[in-house]
């Protein structure tokens, strides 16, 4: 979801060799030297760290201009772009107005879109957050706009998947889409509790591919796993 400065060397030392009349010193075995994270990795791992703790539309504005900063400084970098969009995303879902949801939602595709054109980029989290976006907009006008959404989104999810059969995302991402929708259109807790239940399993040994991969959703899928286990207790 390239080395934009440069990495710090570690010199590697010499040893003279030993004199003809002293015993043969033992082979010496060169250890691997693993690059310290060049500035524009350490940044970006702080922001990202800001934006998952993030909650409220200030903290995420100013984690908007610290992305913004970040894309100028890696233009070549897709992640500045990706998390852009997901920031646009959290303001979104977390809007009143739907005009003004809409408009963070362009904002997020536009971002989404920027990152896709990016080399390098993950191509199953940008589907992730694809459809992640498309929820978004059901969430606006879910009647009118679930007949639309609803099939693009399952398509951005099995693309990912199959890229990706290990992504956690992909399975929160289906949870919430049945979760949400009306049992009357095949949603529902129930059918939703076993693809929360697999992102959690999922979530507990999933490993990034680089330090600036995407980790969220984790929490989401625990606290409405926690709501629908309640729920269904409360109304057995």
């Amino acid at each position: 979801m390239k080395k934009h400065l440069l990495f710090l060397a570690l010199a590697a030392a010499s040893f003279p060799a030993a004199a003809q009349s002293q015993p043969a010193a033992p082979a010496v075995v060169a250890q691997p030297v693993t690059a310290a994270p060049n500035a524009f990795t350490q940044m970006m791992v702080a922001t990202i760290a800001e934006q998952n703790a993030a909650t409220t539309p200030a903290a995420v504005q100013a984690n908007l201009a610290k992305l913004e900063r970040a894309a100028a400084a890696a233009p070549a970098a897709w992640e500045p772009r990706y998390y852009q969009a997901r920031a646009y995303l959290k303001l979104g879902f977390a809007g009143k107005d739907s005009d003004a949801q809409d408009k963070l939602f362009d904002q997020a595709q536009a971002a989404l879109d920027a990152a896709k054109k990016l080399p390098g980029a993950d191509q199953a989290e940008l589907l992730i957050l694809q459809a992640y976006v498309l929820q978004g907009r059901i969430m606006v006008s879910p009647m009118t706009r679930g007949v639309v959404y609803t099939g693009r989104v399952q398509e951005a999810l099995g693309q990912a998947q199959a890229l990706a059969p290990n992504n956690p995302r992909v399975y929160l991402l289906r949870a919430n889409d049945l979760n949400f929708r009306p049992a009357v259109f095949g949603g529902g807790a129930e059918k939703a509790k076993p693809l929360y239940e697999k992102a959690k399993v999922l979530f507990g040994t999933f490993k990034p591919a680089t330090a600036l991969s995407p980790t969220w959703g984790e929490k989401n899928a625990d606290a409405v796993l926690a709501k629908i286990s309640a729920d269904f207790a409360a109304n057995k």
